[in-house]
């Protein structure tokens, strides 16, 4: 007789309110955090208000999944997607299958909801491509030396810059950020509570006035009083100390027009007693970049990836998005997580929509859903990863014929990380 000795994967179900700390503790011990009282507050309401999936051994949590239902912009339209956050597994749990184990219950509960995507944050990149995510975003760090006056190649708008209260900015702000989700893929709609706690940090949860040495969040817009803002700027300031020189943090800038901007970027670099301008996150074609006359001034200090995707319902995402130019190619599409998007069929994209049917005919490309996913919001061309080996290509030209009608005139950005 022999017996069995692998540990049982522990009991999936729903986190109720009343376990809430215990799910954090274990988020806690995972990532090695100690928050604060008023963080703690914050993340529990996070946590709260989104999908929460636990795992149990003998009554007690061993591994925790959450996920925000948000509305991300896809190009020409916007989807439902979960959000992955707080995803933990305790150290006495690893290699169990309970990560693969909520993973897998969250793409039951997708289905459920209604949501064609999935996203996440990958603070260990190696773990979630096995389960279909891909790097589908890109953000540089950009620095601008302001200890001399910007030096720009076009003239800035030469509407009025106002300073507004942080607590009436969501209202003011809400029109020109949402205008931006039609133009770049990659962003999240976003609400009042959004805003004020995600954005803005209004009432310091998430670390505020003292992260980093930093002050109190400042707004700043153009345009005058009564008006929609031609563009915006969220930013914080750093006086000089010891630690170095006075400086600007930038956590978010939009703006209509290049003008616009180049107003913003003018206002920021000229703040007296300053004279660095950090932004931690811009897209990957950011006009500053151009709009700068001299890029020793406006350097790009780091780049990578940012917000992986994953095409959960795989028809439902490619109907939903717009195309640049028509393409009529066979896939064959791997999916070792989701057997429903596996398969051969037919993509028929137009500028007017695509449809996606099950065929017999013999492909044009085979590739995996995490390429797919990682090309879907067109910020990374299929031909990269076919040099790479990981799409084949059966019909000459059709990599380049998909990435043609992938296409957008702005590539896809994401800045919000929760």
């Amino acid at each position: 007789m022999t017996h069995d000795n692998t540990p049982a994967v522990p009991h999936l179900g729903d986190i109720p309110d009343e376990d809430l700390d215990q799910a954090l503790d274990l988020v806690y011990l995972a990532f090695h955090l100690t928050p604060a009282d008023k963080t703690h507050a914050y993340y529990r309401q996070l946590l709260r208000d989104g999908t929460r999936i636990g795992a149990r051994d003998g009554g007690r949590l061993a591994g925790v999944a959450g996920a925000h239902r948000l509305t991300l912009s896809v190009p020409g339209g916007q989807l439902p997607c979960a959000a992955l956050d707080f995803v933990s597994v305790a150290p006495t749990h690893r290699r169990r299958g309970v990560l693969t184990s909520m993973i897998g219950e969250l793409w039951r509960r997708c289905a459920a909801d209604g949501q064609p995507l999935a996203c996440l944050w990958a603070s260990e990149s190696a773990i979630y491509g096995r389960y279909g995510f891909a790097a589908a975003t890109e953000t540089c760090r950009v620095e601008i030396d302001s200890s001399r006056p910007l030096a720009l190649r076009i003239a800035p708008d030469r509407r009025p810059l106002r300073l507004l209260d942080p607590a009436e900015a969501p209202a003011l702000l809400a029109a020109r950020y949402d205008a931006s989700l039609a133009h770049r893929a990659g962003r999240f709609t976003r609400d009042e509570a959004w805003w004020r706690e995600h954005v803005l940090d209004l009432d310091g949860a998430r670390g505020g006035a003292d992260r980093g040495g930093l002050g109190p969040v400042r707004v700043v817009a153009l345009g005058a009083d009564g008006e929609t803002p031609g563009g915006y700027a969220v930013y914080r300031t750093r006086p000089a100390n010891d630690g170095g020189p006075g400086a600007v943090a930038v956590a978010e800038l939009e703006a209509e027009s290049a003008p616009a901007a180049a107003a913003l970027w003018s206002y920021l670099a000229a703040i007296d007693l300053t004279s660095t301008v950090r932004i931690g996150a811009r897209p990957a074609d950011d006009p500053l970049l151009y709009l700068a006359a001299d890029r020793d001034q406006v350097r790009v200090t780091g780049q990578g990836p940012c917000m992986w995707l994953r095409l959960v319902d795989v028809r439902a995402a490619l109907c939903a998005r717009s195309w640049a130019a028509p393409a009529a190619l066979v896939l064959d599409l791997r999916d070792g997580e989701l057997p429903a998007n596996a398969g051969r069929f037919r993509l028929t994209a137009t500028p007017a929509g695509a449809t996606w049917e099950p065929t017999a005919e013999d492909p044009d490309l085979s590739l995996d859903v995490r390429e797919l996913s990682a090309v879907y919001l067109g910020g990374t061309p299929l031909r990269r990863f076919a040099h790479a080996g990981l799409v084949t290509e059966h019909t000459p030209g059709a990599v380049r014929r998909l990435d043609a009608a992938l296409e957008t005139d702005w590539l896809p950005f994401t800045a919000d990380h929760d």
